[in-house]
């Protein structure tokens, strides 16, 4: 297919595909599109991805002397937004306020009574270093790892492992090797049509920004090696006969070490040739067409001759692609989570469900109102006193009732994303901890960076109004 899939103006964007915006943007304001790559312009198969990463941590592990040979891979036991307690051994879901609505320990959740006594004086505090947050795909190998082995290390405690946090960063270790000793990526460039999940769109959307006049950068972690081979195979086939994905960015960095990248001055380097033999530093200005090798935020900036709300840069990563863009340099950011999508279909399955699943909570909360004005109208006059008990254990009465069809509708509500953690953006009747923090730092987020194309380069985005508990009074 040539030019990337094309869609005529005005057709219909799905719901699961929509643009969700926390703070106004103006893309016409937008100068320059900065993407990541893993997960953000490529989408890879995170079974096949997150296996792989599992399978080499493991292999790493026993060559420890660890006993791993009972642990399997399965990512649908966990969903982002998660947190690993490193002081008790726990994963655990919170919301925005940091109160623990889920827990478990080792392999088995723990049961509501545990875990209320366990956190009833705790706040998940992300700054501190008791906490680990999963905030992207790459963490869900990391959970399989962490439940499984903290059972194991439970029963007989592993070799040099006295906490739990030591168990995490034997885990991290594992993880990193198995990354940085491009075990995985080997597998992946070697297979790609194993992993890669290809866009169609992804070609037709960068096109139509640079034609606006944007200027479009690729900043990665990977390396020149893997990404020229991975740019390759997802977007070549896309392209124009004559055109290569190169043709479509205008500075392509490598090996950028976010989140450093956006926070520190390092050195930048030109590749000088294809295999990255040789590399020079670079002094000035960076030079379109050029890759890039490391380098900084400011270099970027300055090169381009931009102020920071001109950058818009479109990452999967919360921490290390959004965060420190949002909180160092004030780019514009968005956030790139593809399990959105999911969630928003099971919204919308659920409508009905979760409207009257509303309904009968506002019916609940009349009568727990009622039931507290009954007992005080009792209380301040004794002689009614029979009078007003017989209304009060009829106000009773039709609660329980009304519990009994509020309990399955809740109950689906809360499995809504993932039967055991629940929705990625809400925890319990609130939202998550994982929904504040791309609230606060995620400028807009969306499932995919080819969801662009629906609003064009040229797209006003606009936050809604936002709501108050006190906005429903009176009505």
């Amino acid at each position: 297919m040539l030019g990337g899939a094309q869609e005529p103006f005005g057709s219909d964007q799905p719901a699961e595909h929509g643009i969700f915006v926390n703070r106004t943007l103006n893309l016409r304001s937008v100068s320059a599109f900065g993407y990541d790559m893993d997960y953000t312009l490529i989408h890879y198969d995170v079974n096949e991805w997150e296996r792989g990463a599992f399978d080499h941590a493991k292999a790493y592990l026993s060559d420890m002397s660890w006993p791993v040979e009972s642990l399997e891979f399965d990512p649908t036991r966990f969903t982002l937004g998660l947190t690993f307690d490193l002081e008790l051994g726990n994963l655990v879901k919170a919301t925005r306020f940091g109160y623990v609505v889920r827990a478990q320990h080792g392999i088995l959740p723990m049961s509501f009574e545990s875990q209320r006594l366990m956190y009833a004086e705790t706040v998940i505090d992300l700054s501190l270093e008791r906490f680990e947050f999963m905030n992207t795909m790459f963490e869900l190998s990391r959970a399989d790892l962490w439940t499984q082995l903290v059972e194991i290390h439970d029963a007989s405690p592993l070799p040099g492992i006295l906490t739990y946090a030591d168990l995490y960063r034997a885990i991290d270790g594992a993880l990193a090797a198995s990354h940085l000793e491009g075990a995985v990526k080997a597998e992946i460039t070697a297979s790609p049509e194993r992993f890669v999940d290809l866009d169609p769109h992804i070609i037709s959307t960068l096109r139509d920004q640079r034609a606006a006049g944007k200027k479009l950068l690729l900043i990665t972690n990977s390396g020149w090696d893997y990404t020229k081979q991975m740019m390759a195979y997802a977007f070549d086939r896309y392209c124009e006969s004559g055109e290569t994905w190169r043709d479509l960015f205008d500075l392509v960095i490598v090996s950028a070490a976010k989140p450093r990248f956006f926070s520190e001055r390092s050195q930048i380097y030109r590749i000088v040739d294809e295999d990255q033999s040789l590399m020079i530093p670079h002094i000035g200005p960076l030079e379109v067409g050029h890759v890039y090798f490391g380098g900084n935020a400011r270099i970027v900036e300055e090169s381009l001759g931009l102020a920071s709300a001109q950058l818009l840069y479109v990452g999967d990563h919360l921490f290390g692609d959004v965060h420190v863009t949002k909180d160092v340099l004030r780019w514009r950011t968005a956030l790139i989570a593809r399990e959105i999508e999911a969630e928003v279909l099971a919204s919308i399955e659920a409508e009905g469900a979760l409207s009257t699943l509303q309904s009968l909570m506002e019916e609940k909360v009349s009568l727990d109102r009622q039931q507290a004005q009954f007992r005080m109208a009792r209380q301040r006059d004794r002689s009614r006193g029979r009078e007003l008990s017989a209304r009060l254990d009829e106000v009773k009465a039709a609660a329980v009732a009304l519990d009994e069809q509020i309990v399955p509708l809740a109950r689906a509500a809360s499995e809504l994303g993932h039967p055991d953690w629940g929705p990625l953006m809400r925890g319990g009747n609130d939202k998550s901890l994982f929904a504040r923090q791309v609230e606060k730092y995620a400028d807009i987020y969306t499932s995919r960076a080819s969801n662009l194309r629906y609003e064009t380069p040229y797209g006003y985005l606009r936050a809604a109004r936002g709501s108050l508990p006190h906005d429903s009074a009176g009505r």
